[in-house]
């Protein structure tokens, strides 16, 4: 594959954001329409309660080239869930999927802990004024922990093939203080899932899918599938479980995997290489990628440096 680079495309800092947000535009993830593209992307507002961020989502209209940007929401596209809800305090990423003529999208909910700083799991909603909104299928998650999954179910992303429907999806390992004088951090890995309805899930229960090139700290994050000429290509980020906030060394980069069969999976970083020019808005971190078709070419969505503050940017592979 060769990728070239467009640049970043939408800066959160330069624009009105609906829910009082003023920076962040994380995981970028599209709703590809006939004559635009609409890219639903997570941002942060200050909980008015305690000062703390609370993560909606928004969206932003680009033409089908992405040369113009069209209108960005003005209105709440899923409000946060209850008090007590798996997705009380935030909502990241947001994946949207068509499928039968329907509009529906499996939300990241966030909530928050005490010993650890958060729990998550994977909820399933619908929209039905074309993307605009989205209402809750239910208030709880349709993917959570589980006997051998224990924490920080998230990030799925679903794709139907082979006559089902495929969840890709991450799984938390452990949480663990890796220096005594740090909070606790965490460590995640890919899974994978089937369904037949999209509610109902069969997980592969504890099964990463995605060997780790960095030894076993590594944490994974935020799959996304395309088939190119009959292969199947995953784009995700990889990073240290520790010390990659601020050590750019050990922050997120974007990883690569194939499969013929939706099983087994052969990594291969290589085949997305995205170049790094020091002092740009991504020099320190590539991270949260998003690949998708538009108009038969493919391209990747991605967020920069310090995870996605100050916007996200776009490639395309060439042919």
């Amino acid at each position: 594959m060769k990728w070239k680079k467009l640049g970043r495309i939408f800066d959160p800092t330069a624009h009105a954001l609906p829910n009082g947000c003023t920076a962040f535009a994380q995981s970028p993830q599209t709703l590809v329409f006939d004559d635009f593209v609409r890219v639903y992307f997570s941002t942060r507002a200050a909980d008015p309660l305690n000062g703390k961020m609370l993560s909606h989502v928004a969206f932003a209209d680009f033409d089908p080239c992405f040369r113009r940007l069209i209108r960005i929401s003005s209105h709440e596209v899923i409000p946060l869930g209850g008090l007590g809800a798996f997705d009380e305090h935030g909502i990241f990423p947001f994946h949207v999927f068509r499928h039968e003529n329907s509009i529906h999208a499996y939300t990241c909910g966030w909530s928050r802990r005490i010993s650890v700083s958060v729990e998550t799991g994977i909820g399933l909603a619908t929209s039905y004024d074309h993307g605009e909104t989205f209402q809750r299928v239910g208030e709880g998650p349709v993917l959570s922990a589980s006997l051998q999954e224990p924490c920080l179910v998230g990030d799925g992303f679903v794709k139907a093939a082979l006559g089902r429907l495929h969840m890709w999806y991450i799984f938390g390992t452990e949480w663990r203080n890796f220096s005594a004088n740090s909070p606790p951090d965490r460590t995640y890995k890919i899974g994978h899932a089937l369904s037949d309805d999209g509610i109902n899930w069969q997980k592969d229960e504890g099964q990463q899918i995605i060997p780790d090139r960095i030894g076993k700290d590594e944490s994974q994050a935020l799959p996304s599938v395309v088939e190119i000429d009959g292969r199947h290509h995953m784009a995700f980020c990889y990073r240290q479980s520790f010390d990659f906030r601020t050590k750019p060394d050990r922050g997120y980069r974007i990883g690569h995997a194939w499969s013929d069969d939706l099983k087994v999976w052969t990594r291969d970083d290589m085949m997305i290489p995205l170049t790094i020019t020091p002092g740009d808005w991504d020099s320190d971190m590539q991270c949260y990628p998003h690949l998708f078709v538009n108009q038969g070419r493919i391209y990747l969505l991605y967020n920069g440096n310090q995870f996605g503050r100050y916007g996200f940017g776009l490639a395309v592979m060439e042919p």
